[in-house]
This record gives structure tokens, sequence and C-alpha cells, in this order.
């Protein structure tokens, strides 16, 4: 078995909070190292933001998930189904030592400097990274499994995904254009996860400035897409601030005239397996569009 924790090391600034959570880290028994049960996987692992919570609920062992995030069943988290019953903690150092993780997995939660901390008590952590395209999101896929000990089950996940996307119908040469449009009023272009998203369905970006933006509206007053893809999460448009641009007589008459595809939110709020759903449906809708 491991020794206890270290105490952060020399040449930190002393304080309080360090004493605290020092001192939680050395009151408890040592956790297990990842790989102690004899079949590769962590025993006690921590998700930290609901990012994470979707590879730890689809590649863990339910048994060895010590706890998710707080918003693991919220509806934008595509894996809610499966977070009932597991208990949650916030992101903060002092509770999630006290959960003696031998893994700890997050995307942004804790902040800038949880992953130094963590390391400062040998408490080890798998970073998800930010894929700008469907091959990274896959083999973002495929890694995380790793991390997990389900390499198998992560490799059947992304064969899947391939399958599914090669079963999509070819898109025609001039293809129609979409226009993403989120409750905040903000658009996606070039450079973004979403245009990928977009393209990968057979459907070109109205938007024609690269990154996030606002919604084009002097554009939208006389150019027209021909798809909206409305990331309204479920249709909920009493969750669009009243100053949003997509509030906008301009926009809410493209939603009127145009072929919508409702995204929902667990689609397309984090980077996985499942932005598949998003671009078979606007796949299905450019189809339909197009007859």
């Amino acid at each position: 078995m491991p020794g206890p924790p270290r105490l952060p090391r020399p040449g930190r600034p002393a304080s309080i909070l360090w004493t605290i959570i020092s001192a939680i880290a050395l009151a408890g028994c040592a956790a297990p190292t990842p790989g102690e049960a004899g079949n590769g996987r962590p025993l006690r692992i921590v998700s930290l933001d609901y990012c994470a919570d979707q590879y730890v609920l689809r590649f863990a062992d339910r048994q060895a998930i010590a706890a998710l995030s707080p918003d693991a069943g919220k509806r934008f988290s595509y894996m809610r189904d499966h977070a009932h019953g597991l208990p949650a903690v916030r992101p903060r150092a002092a509770e999630i030592v006290a959960l003696r993780p031998d893994l700890v997995v997050r995307s942004y939660g804790g902040g800038p400097d949880i992953v130094s901390f963590l390391d400062d008590l040998d408490i080890p952590v798998v970073q998800i990274g930010f894929p700008q395209t469907i091959a990274e999101v896959r083999e973002e896929v495929v890694r995380m499994a790793n991390a997990l000990g389900a390499g198998d089950e992560g490799q059947r996940v992304a064969a899947k995904m391939d399958r599914r996307l090669a079963a999509l119908p070819t898109p025609a040469d001039a293809p129609l254009t979409a226009l993403y449009m989120t409750p905040g009023g903000v658009t996606s272009g070039e450079g973004t996860l979403v245009h990928e998203v977009l393209r990968s369905a057979g459907l070109a970006n109205f938007q024609d400035r690269p990154g996030w933006n606002p919604l084009p509206l002097e554009r939208l007053a006389y150019e027209r897409p021909d798809v909206i893809a409305a990331a309204f999460y479920d249709g909920a448009m009493g969750d669009t601030d009243l100053w949003s641009a997509a509030r906008h007589p301009v926009a809410r008459a493209q939603l009127a005239q145009r072929p919508v595809v409702a995204l929902e939110g667990a689609w397309t709020s984090c980077g996985g397996w499942f932005l598949v759903d998003a671009i078979e449906a606007l796949a299905d809708v450019r189809r339909e569009a197009s007859q």
C-alpha cells in the first residue's frame, strides 16, 4: 500500500486552508492506487464537472464512482438518467480530498489551480481535452475510456460513431446553409466544434465569421439560411434572456419561417460521442429540406 499523501511542497504560502486540507488527507487511510482492483480500473473516482460526468458515467464501474458534479442529473447532461442515486460533490478542495479519490476527472471543474493542488497530495487527475473536430472527439473517447480502465468499451463506442457517420447520406454538391442559434443570441463559425458538426451533417455554415459571435441580425434582414439549428435546450425559449438577440423579430422570423432542428442541449454541451445524435438530427432535416 502507498504511504500517506504528501504535505504541500516547500515554498508554497502557508494558509489555514492548506493546513486543514492536509490534515484531512493525513487523517484518512491512504487511497488505493488506480488498478489495485486487479482489472486496471480505478476504485474511487470523483468527477468535477458535467463534461467529466459523461465520461465517468459511460466508462467507469458504477460502484467505483465516489461522486459526480452537482450538474450530473441536469437536463443538459447526456448521461443524466445514469446519475440517479450517486453522490454529488462540489469542486472544492476540502470536499474532494475528504472523499479519498484514487482518480479525479475534470474538464474545467475546480478552477485552474486544482490540478497542481491535487498533485501535491498524490491524487492523480485525468484532464479532458477540448476537441475541435469530430476526429478529435473520437480520439478523446478512446483516451478517456482507457484512463477509466474501459479501453475495449471505448473502442466499441468509437467504432459505433464511425458506423453512424458512415451511414449518413452523401451531401449535395451545393449544400444547404444552416445557422446555429443559441438562447444567448450567439452563433458559431469556423474554428468551433459546432461548425464541424454542421459540416459532418452535410450542411454549410451560414455564419461567415470564425469563432463565436452575436447573431448576424443585419445580414439576416436580407439573407436567409436554409435551416436553423436551434440549441434552445429542448425548446425552452423561456430560458432566453429578455435582451438576447434571439428574441429580436428578425431572429424570431427565421425560427418561424425556416426548417428548424431543435438540438438538445445534452447533445452539444460537451465534446463526446453524443455529438453524433446532433449530426444525425441535422442530416435528417437537411434531407427533408432538399426534397
